[in-house]
């Protein structure tokens, strides 16, 4: 009964909720660290000075466009997380379409000022440790201004289906830096270690998650999608098994190594 179950539509259905359910979890944790570390201290006029930690390119005195173009890149994350969970979800986009517009309309603006601001900061401000090593997040941060105008432009043509497929792809590039931090931090777990890395983030293995962070993801729904046309269940669900045991093993290195600590000390 379960090898029945395994290669058909009813398999693929439970594993893509699983998937889901697991980035509605980094998601969550990911937007929590953001509101513990920036938000509620950028409220509590906190922000300079104790929040920057860690970063190629903090907060810089005096240097005014700057940092409000990093807070603009950086508070918005959180809501952004939340967003994209909530457009997401089929309850939501099937009982609540008004919301779903408007929250999609929010979440994809929202996704090309992280975009432009991020090319920015990489690029003007210098905020990168190599050239090599920041090409293949370049290349994430010029896709979602495509992904994101193909996405309302199928919804403006009310061609729903390739609207959501290009709705998807725009989450997985407005993600790729979060997606990046899952990969690296997987990898690092896996390994007890660096592997490949260094410290300018352009190592082979650095490189390569730079791109696969977002390549890799958008390969996977078009195998999805490919493969719900040809009813290659079998294929599609061993995809999916892979893709949910290393995207549960980056959901809890990342969560160990990057946001619990934060979140732990403010609670």
């Amino acid at each position: 009964m379960y090898l029945k179950h395994f290669n058909s539509a009813v398999g693929s259905n439970a594993l893509i909720k699983i998937w889901a359910v697991l980035i509605f979890i980094g998601q969550g944790i990911f937007a929590a660290y953001i509101l513990v570390q920036f938000v509620i201290p950028f409220i509590s006029d906190s922000l300079p000075g104790n929040s920057f930690v860690g970063m190629f390119v903090g907060y810089i005195e005096g240097d005014v466009v700057g940092n409000n173009i990093l807070l603009l890149h950086i508070l918005p994350v959180m809501l952004l997380s939340l967003s994209g969970i909530l457009q997401l979800i089929p309850y939501v986009r099937l009982q609540v379409p008004v919301f779903h517009r408007w929250n999609g309309r929010f979440f994809l603006l929202f996704g090309i000022i992280g975009a432009l601001t991020g090319l920015w900061l990489t690029w003007a401000r210098e905020t990168r440790l190599s050239e090599v090593g920041s090409f293949g997040i370049t290349l994430n941060g010029l896709l979602i201004p495509v992904a994101v105008i193909l996405a309302w432009y199928f919804a403006r043509k009310k061609s729903f289906m390739m609207h959501k497929r290009w709705a998807i792809h725009s989450f997985i590039l407005i993600n790729g830096v979060w997606s990046f931090r899952l990969m690296l931090t997987g990898w690092f777990l896996i390994n007890q270690g660096p592997n490949g890395n260094n410290e300018n983030l352009d190592g082979p293995a650095d490189i390569f998650f730079s791109y696969a962070c977002y390549l890799l993801p958008m390969l996977i729904i078009e195998i999805y999608w490919w493969a719900k046309k040809r009813k290659a269940w079998f294929t599609l669900n061993v995809t999916l098994i892979l893709t949910i045991c290393l995207t549960f093993i980056g959901v809890i290195a990342a969560t160990m190594m990057m946001w619990w600590p934060k979140i732990s000390v403010a609670f």
